[in-house]
């Protein structure tokens, strides 16, 4: 029985559409979730001069934060279930997988983009990564097109 979901997340649009998914078998199995968003590692960013207008930890913080309130938003979905939010820095596919570990998920959902063919090639798919290493069951979740 499934008692612990890592649901992995970026910012699109189709992030509600497989949280909705999430939230009825987390409800129905008495599961805990945990809500995930990878960022890139920020960096210093510079102004036109080559000036530092905003050091790398001021972006840190500013994209973790920014992930949390994502995350928190999409903690709607999910009455009635125990959540937990985490924002990391990193490759996706590593910070996932870190994630299965430390959180000690039994299933991981990753929502795909539907991509095929020479997109899928050209950019690679996470999903699919995580999908191919995991030690764990994956959902792979392919919302509708008007998500």
């Amino acid at each position: 029985m499934v008692k612990r979901i890592l649901l992995p997340v970026d910012r699109s649009p189709r992030a509600d559409a497989v949280a909705a998914l999430v939230a009825d078998t987390a409800l129905g199995a008495h599961a805990k979730v945990r809500l995930l968003h990878v960022a890139p590692v920020p960096s210093a960013v510079q102004d036109t001069a080559g000036r530092i207008v905003i050091y790398a930890d001021q972006e840190l913080a500013s994209v973790n934060s920014q992930g949390l309130d994502f995350l928190h938003a999409l903690e709607s979905h999910f009455p009635g279930v125990e959540v937990e939010c985490v924002v990391r820095f990193g490759d996706p596919v590593t910070q996932i997988l870190d994630e299965v570990d430390s959180f000690g998920a039994d299933l991981v959902v990753v929502g795909t983009g539907g991509r095929s063919g020479i997109g899928r090639t050209l950019l690679g798919s996470v999903a699919e990564k995580v999908f191919d290493r995991a030690t764990v069951p994956v959902m792979l979740v392919r919302p509708p097109a008007a998500a």
